[in-house]
């Protein structure tokens, strides 16, 4: 009796300990600023991905397993977000989730190995290598230029003055708008002013009075967070209002709450077609209901930020249920960098077409903010079209 007793405990452990393991979570890693300059970007996309971890946990998880996102706080600094991923590297981990700017990203990179792990960046800008284990989230920022420019070319503006920031971000949006600027249909397109600054700058007054001398009628002043507060305040300071781009970096709600007094009373955005849900077919439209009911459920709304967080979470997600928990990062890379047809806010994604980031310029429209930050208006079809 006493070996069937034992036999039988036996068997009852054997059935137990798979679902113990099945209930295990999926843990996916991720780098993120939570504090620093850009901690309204780290925070507003853990946030998101909290929202991801409550729908998909809802839904099932991940082969009955539940998924956690776990964030490490690099704070705003590509070195320590190098550091959080060679620690992640060294235990193995298929998948890494960040950091949110390009120099951070371009740190990580070149870490990756012929195995892996894949990196899937949560900044549209960096170096694209089709098949590479590195993805982007959003379309890149030569496509969003692309869209803006047409937007201010058909309305009849063509004098633009610039203003980069002198870091990564900065100096792949500058090569971006010269790529735009250099195709036959904008050869009427003109930069009357050039400027640079550094993203610690207190002050840009004296390039704001050369761009103000130019004689533009449109502004682009490419930075975020705290940098775009100060070229919105020296621009206002220097008597410049007229059209002004800025980066969809700045597309939060924390931004403008901060910087609702200094913002152009004419600031434009290439934003994503979850601004104009009236362009947006169904399927579309019902990922977007998805996410809005996600990020009500942990007390939060949808934005640029969130969106950039939002469909690269929920594509790893589809490519682990898809392929299993135990799917390596060679499998997962494969299976993400031939994706075709999965729709998410950002529309219906095509990787093979938009190599690495999977949306193009079909997700890309013009927005005007109004009642400082509190409205935003479509006043361009997708592709950059005026309404």
């Amino acid at each position: 009796m006493k070996i069937v007793r034992l036999l039988l405990v036996a068997a009852l452990l054997a059935t137990m300990a798979p679902a113990a393991r099945a209930a295990d979570p999926y843990v996916i890693n991720v780098i993120l600023p939570l504090t620093g300059s850009g901690a309204f970007l780290g925070n507003t996309m853990l946030q998101s991905l909290k929202a991801v971890e409550g729908y998909v946990n809802r839904t099932g998880g991940i082969a009955g397993r539940p998924v956690s996102f776990v964030a490490a706080d690099d704070q705003t600094d590509p070195k320590n977000a190098l550091l959080l991923a060679q620690g992640l590297i060294a235990k193995g981990v298929p998948i890494i989730m960040g950091s949110t700017t390009p120099q951070a990203c371009a740190a990580i990179a070149p870490l990756l190995m012929q195995d892996g792990p894949l990196l899937y960046c949560l900044t549209n800008a960096g170096t694209v290598v089709p098949g590479s284990y590195e993805l982007y989230t959003q379309p890149p920022n030569d496509t969003m230029l692309n869209v803006v420019v047409r937007y201010f070319r058909e309305r009849g503006l063509h004098r633009l003055a610039t203003i980069f920031a002198t870091d990564g971000g900065g100096l792949d949006t500058e090569r971006g708008l010269a790529a735009v600027l250099a195709l036959p249909e904008n050869k009427d397109m003109q930069v009357v002013d050039n400027e640079h600054f550094g993203t610690s700058d207190m002050s840009v007054a004296a390039q704001m009075t050369r761009i103000k001398a130019a004689n533009p009628n449109v502004l682009i002043a490419w930075a975020t967070g705290t940098p775009a507060g100060t070229l919105f305040r020296n621009a206002r300071d220097a008597g410049l209002d007229v059209p002004t781009l800025t980066s969809p970096g700045n597309l939060n709600a924390n931004f403008f709450k901060q910087y609702a007094a200094i913002v152009p009373s004419n600031l434009y955005f290439a934003a994503g077609p979850y601004y104009a849900d009236a362009m947006n077919d169904a399927p579309t439209r019902s990922a977007y209901a998805t996410m809005t009911g996600a990020l009500a459920a942990v007390g939060a709304k949808p934005d640029m930020i969130a969106v950039g967080a939002w469909d690269p979470g929920m594509l790893i997600v589809n490519a682990l249920r898809k392929l299993g928990p135990d799917a390596s990062a060679a499998k997962l890379r494969a299976y993400l960098t031939s994706l075709r047809g999965w729709v998410g806010v950002n529309g219906t994604y095509d990787f093979r077409t938009n190599p690495q980031h999977g949306v193009g310029i079909n997700s890309v429209l013009v927005i005007r903010v109004d009642e400082a930050g509190s409205k935003f208006t479509p006043v361009s079809k997708v592709g950059g079209t005026p309404l």
